[in-house]
């Protein structure tokens, strides 16, 4: 039977309550055809981890510092009382608290018990702590999917719908299959048309999908779901729509459901950082021609936005305004780069071995800026590698952020010219500006203090004067 695979972001899982009335009991007299992947609830990832914005160590953060504290300790007993909260708040559902917290109970004192030993056996100088900390942060990243999995099964269950927890986390396995194998091996006995399955969104692979995706490893996931067991759709309910800007900067009456676009659009988008879906997670999908919907949890009869590899708007239009501020703009200038055919390669080899990943780049006769998001520690170690390598260059660095208009069909003379006209007249200085022969997007560069007057300005004149 033809089924869509479905993800359930994290702010959209701690309001389960609308997540089930919402999305999984929405229509029910058919609950069934259907795969859920769920992230963890809210903040636990964090908890385990480190804060995603703030790098506040977590568990993880705590452990991996080597300092022989217990903080981690305490930090992972604050995860299983969390969680425990959590638990409570969903008894009125039908949530079986005491399943509910035997099972936390069990997962949170078995990681307890294996960093114990762990740090008993790299307290000898065979063995090594940094050896290890791969396989451990893969192991913490488990513990929320696997409580937020769970639970939605027990409370499914509970609801007289025939739910099926399917546990990707390898929790107490013995074999370690890849991840083709074992998204094969847990979907090979399940009947879509009779059981409802609630599936962890951290797998543990052969490839260990924390190296390879770190936390975008939910919707590496989903796609990888999706594209083996051939979905006719896949969705993403997050706790907004895919608009044309952001709500927060622009105004939530001023901006516009997408509707309609394409991979091209979203590539564009998770370069600067706000993902529509993991560009990795996109590859899979696009290629097998699987389209992708991204809803709003809290709007369920609205459509949504569609993503899919061949739609292109009929006429020429921009369909969101997005950007990215706390960016850094590197600048090597050298007269002696002029005629230098392997320059270029040089110092984007600087960044490559500094780790330190740039979103966008210029370069002219004598000039080559990098704009990248990174730490000023970074960027500095990086400016004494190519002063070292090139005494004569003189190298800056400026606190800059990215604004960009993007659409699938941008090919029309004119854009860049609004958009230019636009920003002058409101006293922005654009400092750097691209736009690639694909026309899919332009990019201005701008001073930081004008990132958000920026994004308003360029949404005005192209999207809501456009209407």
């Amino acid at each position: 039977m033809s089924h869509t695979v479905e993800k359930i972001g994290g702010t959209s899982m701690s309001d389960f309550e609308k997540v089930l009335n919402n999305i999984i009991l929405k229509d029910k007299e058919n609950p069934y055809g259907r795969i859920y992947v769920v992230s963890a609830y809210a903040g636990i990832t964090d908890m385990l981890l480190e804060h995603k914005k703030t790098s506040e160590p977590g568990v993880y953060g705590l452990f991996s510092n080597g300092d022989d504290s217990w903080a981690w300790g305490d930090a992972i007993t604050k995860v299983g009382v969390r969680m425990c909260e959590i638990n409570a708040s969903l008894e009125h559902l039908g949530l079986d608290l005491q399943l509910a917290d035997r099972f936390v109970k069990e997962r949170i004192e078995g990681v307890r018990s294996c960093l114990i030993d762990l740090t008993r056996l790299c307290s000898f100088g065979h063995f090594q702590l940094e050896e290890h900390l791969s396989a451990i942060r893969e192991m913490l990243s488990a513990l929320g999917e696997a409580h937020s999995a769970h639970n939605s099964f027990l409370i499914l269950n509970n609801a007289g719908i025939n739910s099926r927890f399917v546990d990707l986390t390898g929790w107490m396995e013995d074999e370690n299959m890849s991840f083709d194998e074992k998204i094969r091996h847990y979907f090979s006995d399940i009947d879509l048309s009779a059981e409802l399955p609630v599936v962890t969104g951290y797998t543990r692979c052969s490839e260990g999908i924390m190296d390879t995706y770190d936390r975008g490893y939910s919707e590496i996931t989903f796609s990888k779901v999706a594209c083996i067991t051939n979905a006719s759709e896949g969705i993403i309910h997050k706790e907004f729509h895919l608009s044309s800007g952001d709500p927060k900067i622009v105004g939530e009456d001023k901006v516009r459901t997408i509707g309609k676009t394409n991979y091209d659009v979203a590539d564009q988008l998770s370069d600067l950082g706000m993902e529509a879906i993991h560009p990795r997670a996109a590859k899979g999908l696009r290629q097998l021609g699987i389209p992708l919907r991204v809803k709003n949890t809290f709007e369920p009869d609205h459509p949504g936005t569609i993503i899919s590899s061949d739609y292109k708007s009929s006429e020429p239009r921009v369909e969101i305004i997005a950007g990215r501020s706390n960016l850094y703009g590197v600048e090597v200038f050298d007269q002696d780069t002029v005629g230098q055919y392997d320059r270029d390669f040089i110092i984007s080899e600087f960044f490559y071995n500094s780790k330190i990943r740039y979103v966008a780049k210029n370069l002219n006769a004598n000039t080559i800026t990098h704009y990248v998001t990174a730490s000023l520690e970074k960027i500095n170690k990086l400016i004494d590698s190519i002063e070292r390598k090139y005494p004569s260059a003189e190298v800056s660095v400026r606190k800059v952020a990215m604004v960009s208009a993007i659409g699938s069909n941008m090919s029309v003379p004119g854009f860049l010219c609004a958009s230019a006209k636009a920003l002058y007249e409101e006293g922005i200085n654009i400092l750097a500006v691209q736009q690639s022969m694909r026309q899919v997007d332009m990019q201005f560069i701008v001073e930081e203090m004008d990132f958000q007057k920026a994004i308003l300005v360029l949404h005005r004149e192209l999207i809501e004067k456009a209407e």
